[in-house]
């Protein structure tokens, strides 16, 4: 089953404290790592709700994840390992994958991105237009 990144998250987050309180902070910093300026309150709301219907937890019964009123979240229901590592692995992949985006998008967002990007885009331009010159100079000797 597909789910979206935020969601999964969220369930990785719980599942690696299966019984307690995973605070509405701590899914924060989890789900968006740096200060984007977004409504976290609602935007960790929306993602647990997400992630309530892809569980099939309905508003009349809670069976996997309960609210804790101005604290957070429980993931309620029985959690049994097969081969625990290979929940930790799966969180350590996460992690890691996050860190390899979190690096990349602090590339073009530092000042040395930027000027390898603006130059890239000047570059561009310049080709195009050295072309576009080589075209209509191919043309007029071709008449």
């Amino acid at each position: 089953m597909k789910v979206q990144a935020k969601v999964y998250q969220a369930l990785i987050a719980l599942l690696e404290n299966p019984g307690e309180i995973v605070t509405r902070e701590v899914l924060r910093a989890r789900m968006w790592p740096r200060d984007t300026g977004l409504n976290y309150d609602a935007n960790v709301n929306t993602t647990v709700n997400k992630l309530r219907g892809v569980l099939g937890d309905t508003n009349e019964e809670s069976v996997f994840i309960e609210t804790i009123p101005r604290r957070g979240y429980s993931f309620i229901a029985k959690v049994e390992y097969l081969d625990e590592p290979t929940v930790e692995l799966i969180a350590q992949n996460e992690r890691s994958f996050l860190l390899r985006l979190a690096d990349a998008s602090s590339f073009f967002s530092s000042d040395r991105g930027r000027t390898w990007f603006t130059a890239g885009v000047i570059a561009l331009m310049i080709a195009a237009m050295l072309f576009g010159a080589a075209i209509t100079l191919y043309s007029r000797r071709a008449f």
